[in-house]
């Protein structure tokens, strides 16, 4: 896997200070995505251990609320062992701190058949108290939703479900 960025001190895709990962690697091609270079899935750094290291270091801080999963995609199966691994010790190293990720897929075909569902697709959906899911669409752009760029994407609440 590789990633786009790492921001250490992100107030923009989640509630709080959150630590953000944006993988790289999307089939969405969202028209108007803020960030196409992601889509390919070897933009940017490698994602290695040092990588994780330096994620789960950052989150160390009591003021950082959790961390933030984005793309490119998440939830493409290539990504996915990598993003559930890196959730999984975010849990265990942090157990209060939340855990949000942003796909184009829809809940609803992350669960069922669909090209994103894998063998870690339901243990990634476990480990998140939000999922923002919905592709980015240009024609319902709206910059005063919060944690999301248009109308037709979900935040939904996964603990609670």
């Amino acid at each position: 896997m590789y990633y786009g960025n790492i921001k250490t001190y992100d107030i923009a895709d989640g509630p709080g200070v959150r630590v953000s990962l944006f993988v790289s690697g999307c089939r969405h091609h969202c028209k108007g995505w803020f960030n196409a270079e992601t889509w390919n899935f070897d933009y940017g750094q490698p994602y290695i251990q040092e990588t994780e290291d330096v994620l789960i270091k950052s989150l160390a801080p009591d003021y950082i609320q959790g961390l933030s999963v984005l793309g490119g995609e998440p939830f493409e199966p290539e990504n996915q062992p990598e993003v559930a691994r890196l959730m999984k010790r975010v849990k265990e190293t942090y157990p209060n701190k939340d855990i949000w990720c942003y796909s184009g897929y829809t809940l609803e075909e992350l669960q069922g058949e669909s090209r994103a569902h894998c063998e870690c697709t339901e243990e990634m959906l476990s480990l998140l108290e939000v999922l923002v899911d919905g592709e980015f669409v240009e024609e319902k752009k709206d910059i005063s939703l919060a944690f999301r760029g248009s109308a037709n994407q979900r935040i939904l609440r996964m603990k609670e479900r």
